[in-house]
């Protein structure tokens, strides 16, 4: 079997690319290039905008723009986004505070299981494997994201926040206990890295692309949040690893729905090439922002200032969950349609578990 999910350069390229690139942003304040404090605008635009929002936006290809697929599950597509709405709308009646604390829960468990996701299909792909292989992979992400979200929970405050400031809870947890945890971590990464020489040393398959996900994870959660302490830092090595190879996921799976329905829409989306898929994305992303700051946050003028302010304090319980449905849709969506189960020719071609027609 193919031992990639899109070929061994563009998957080195995408699981390892994006966390050096979050570390050489990172880098740039502790060299005195860009201020500890907040996100420079420049950074939000590349960052937030570019990936983060944009990243959200391309689940459509798999989805709403496919209008063949919406007819074959039409329940799932139309109750998502009403329960998300409904949802959001209740928890925003509760308070503002419990609106944006579940939704950055539940974003960090969407985050985390993204990894292992990405673990078990080179996993699948470097059959055999046993119970003991599935344990230590999981051990491996899970701890290497659950060991630096812990220890961000016992040092609130931190400069940074995962949407807005207070959204996490303050966590009194003791020393000896987050000192347990990093010790927890480094053995389970010491396993795992004795697990794949040991079944090299038998002849067995040993993912490289699966290497580069757990180490990048690892690298990106402890640097990103522990060992850095500003904004930038976190925001590059967070979103960085998380959207890139989601955008390549979804425009291979685009490429390979053109193949098999040349006439849809997505097929003359993609057709038009890259810069058509992404100059898209990024202007629903733009849109969207744009949104944002004009009827809520009203902290971008250098960008939006030209576009009329609305007050729309009155209508935030609902203005909020709109605005935030293409973030909850797709942490639902995503959690669903990437099953093996459910996996389409389309989708077993761009995780690479099928031939594609292309040449």
């Amino acid at each position: 079997m193919n031992p990639w999910i899109f070929g061994r350069r563009v998957d080195l390229a995408v699981f390892v690319g994006p966390t050096l690139a979050g570390l050489a942003l990172a880098a740039l304040v502790p060299l005195g290039v860009v201020s500890p404090g907040k996100l420079p605008t420049w950074a939000w635009v590349a960052l937030v905008v570019s990936v983060d929002v944009a990243h959200v936006h391309s689940t459509l290809f798999r989805t709403y723009l496919d209008g063949e697929e919406l007819r074959r599950r039409p329940l799932l597509y139309t109750l998502v986004p009403l329960g998300c709405l409904a949802a959001g709308v209740a928890l925003f009646a509760l308070g503002s505070s419990w609106f944006w604390r579940v939704l950055a829960y539940v974003a960090v468990f969407h985050f985390i299981r993204q990894q292992a996701g990405w673990v078990a299909i080179y996993r699948a792909k470097s059959a055999p494997f046993t119970r003991l292989d599935r344990a230590l992979d999981d051990a491996a992400v899970y701890l290497s994201t659950g060991v630096p979200l812990l220890a961000w929970h016992a040092s609130l405050p931190r400069p940074f926040a995962w949407f807005v400031e207070g959204d996490f809870v303050s966590v009194p947890v003791p020393h000896a206990a987050i000192v347990g945890a990093w010790v927890a971590l480094a053995v389970a990464l010491a396993a795992w890295v004795a697990r794949q020489a040991w079944r090299a040393s038998r002849g067995l398959p040993v993912s490289l692309g699966r290497l580069a996900v757990v180490a990048s994870t690892a690298v990106s959660w402890t640097v990103g949040i522990e060992l850095v302490d500003h904004d930038l830092g976190f925001t590059a090595l967070n979103v960085l690893p998380h959207g890139v190879p989601y955008f390549v996921l979804l425009h291979a799976y685009a490429r390979a729905r053109a193949d098999t329905r040349p006439t849809a829409l997505v097929a003359s989306i993609v057709r038009g090439g890259i810069v058509v898929f992404v100059g898209g994305l990024l202007a629903i992303a733009v849109a969207e922002e744009a949104l944002w700051d004009r009827l809520v946050w009203g902290d971008h003028a250098e960008l939006f200032g030209w576009l009329p302010s609305i007050d729309a304090s009155r209508w935030l319980w609902v203005v909020v969950p709109v605005l935030t449905l293409p973030q909850s849709v797709h942490y639902v969506l995503d959690a669903v349609l990437w099953r093996r189960g459910h996996t389409g020719l389309e989708q077993a071609r761009a995780l690479g578990f099928a031939a594609s027609v292309r040449a």
